[in-house]
């Protein structure tokens, strides 16, 4: 039985990881993009083209939706766009080096919600993972700069785009949550359609609530790389990556789920260097081990738990 259960666990952390490889390619190729669109109207197209595609299984399962799974849909849909939304404003308003750390907390934030709200505690080896991984986010976000840089320049000048941000980390970190809760009572397909629906609904009605402001007026340049950035975006980061994540998420804990996806800086960095030359700092690199290494000495503590435990 112990088996089996490792085979699913390894199998679900597997396919966490792909969706975080995919998302990891999304920041070299989003990052050109957004020269030629405004972000929510990018939003807005890539989420658009994901439910398009998703037309026939929407006939397919259409007399399963009901008042409840609706609902369910939507509270994800809309902690995956505030997610997106609110990442997007922060960036706008504060450093890079600010972002990547704020958003990153995001991995201790799950643990504490799932005791919280699952009444779930996570393990000893899910711990002692999230620790290192935090404390690679930390060395990965510096950008080469000291890391007591960080902290000084969030203690002296704390601003309004590392408020959102800080919100971007608790939205993604509720997402992983109520995906973990809501996956497991109602039929995935009707999760994913419901959440690419509402997440494309939102994004175009905040982009034309933005649209004439200061934050962000509306744009668009169909451009070949813009193109490519959307057919992108949509089929692989967004369709495929919300399919699987949906699907298997479930598999694992949301606090492992975290540490998986705390790989996509470390997979950004990677692409960032082959693709736009983009050097990875001593600190960086040293950061990247430490993510590494948090989900591996997690594998093993929890492993060698669930051993002694059999």
């Amino acid at each position: 039985m112990s088996k089996g259960i490792n085979t699913r666990k390894y199998f679900g952390e597997s396919m966490m990881l792909i969706v975080t490889l995919l998302w990891g390619a999304t920041f070299v190729i989003v990052k050109e993009s957004l020269a030629d669109v405004s972000t929510m109207l990018f939003i807005g197209i890539r989420f658009t083209i994901a439910a398009v595609v998703l037309i026939p299984i929407v006939f397919r399962y259409r007399s399963s939706f009901n008042k409840q799974v609706v609902s369910a849909g939507f509270v994800i849909g809309l902690f995956l766009f505030l997610g997106f939304a609110s990442q997007t404003i922060g960036l706008k308003h504060t450093t890079a080096t600010k972002s990547g750390f704020l958003t990153g907390s995001a991995v201790v934030m799950v643990p504490i919600l799932q005791t919280i709200m699952e009444k779930r505690k996570p393990t000893i080896g899910s711990i002692t993972g999230v620790l290192i991984v935090f404390t690679g986010i930390l060395f990965l976000s510096s950008g080469g700069n000291s890391i007591l840089q960080i902290f000084v320049e969030l203690g002296s000048n704390f601003n309004i785009g590392d408020a959102f941000t800080l919100l971007c980390a608790l939205f993604f970190a509720l997402y992983i949550i109520y995906l973990d809760i809501f996956t497991k009572k109602y039929e995935y397909w009707n999760l994913i359609i419901l959440q690419i629906y509402t997440t494309a609904v939102l994004a175009y009605l905040f982009s034309m609530i933005l649209d004439g402001t200061t934050i962000e007026p509306v744009k668009i340049s169909f451009t070949g790389y813009l193109i490519f950035g959307i057919i992108y975006t949509s089929i692989f980061a967004t369709l495929i990556t919300t399919i699987l994540q949906t699907r298997y998420q479930k598999l694992i804990t949301p606090t492992k789920a975290s540490i998986i996806f705390s790989f996509e800086p470390v997979f950004a960095a990677i692409f960032a260097f082959f693709l736009l030359n983009e050097k990875i700092t001593n600190l960086g690199f040293i950061g990247a081990v430490l993510i590494i290494t948090g989900l591996i000495i997690s594998e093993i503590l929890d492993s060698f738990i669930e051993r002694k435990d059999a």
